[in-house]
């Protein structure tokens, strides 16, 4: 898959990561991640798609595990300077607007649904590439009583995320 100097290269990048591993700040992936591979575990699907994937190696460890994976990002409009995932294949791919075809067994969209604006005809795609009684596993933030259309910009925040180019929905259950 590599030659020599790609080889080389991936290994500069880890031993560096390796040497300069910093905690900026703990997030919520921890939770999330057992939520998915909770549910992984006690569906066992065959078909998995994982949106929203960017950097992580989720895809990669689901494979690992066995399973198909199809990994997507909107790489061109989501990542100004495009991406890659030196981990897994990811296929650029909008899903507000995807090309993909399914039927998946599962779709994983893990801390994603809050960045999309059009979050509405994401979820219709997500049901439409969902096999007849598949599984949804999502995480996104949540507010108990009301939609939050941003929340970097909630008084409070002490400026957290306002330098992110990107939204940060809070949703609520529909009664």
């Amino acid at each position: 898959m590599f030659g020599r100097i790609g080889k080389w290269q991936n290994a500069r990048q880890c031993q560096a990561e390796y040497a300069n591993q910093n905690i900026v700040r703990l997030n919520e992936r921890p939770v999330e991640y057992s939520f998915l591979f909770r549910q992984i575990a006690r569906l066992y699907p065959e078909r998995i798609l994982d949106i929203g994937t960017g950097t992580t190696a989720l895809p990669h460890v689901m494979r690992n595990c066995g399973f198909l994976v199809t990994a997507t990002d909107n790489i061109k409009d989501y990542w100004p300077h495009g991406m890659i995932n030196r981990h897994y294949h990811v296929i650029n791919d909008d899903i507000t607007r995807s090309s993909l075809d399914g039927p998946f067994d599962l779709v994983s969209c893990i801390s994603v649904l809050e960045h999309i604006p059009h979050h509405q005809k994401a979820i219709e795609n997500i049901f439409r590439l969902l096999k007849t009684g598949g599984y949804l596993v999502l995480t996104c933030p949540y507010t108990e009583n009301r939609y939050v259309a941003n929340c970097y910009g909630v008084q409070g925040s002490d400026g957290f995320g306002k330098a992110i180019p990107f939204v940060c929905q809070s949703f609520r259950a529909k009664l």
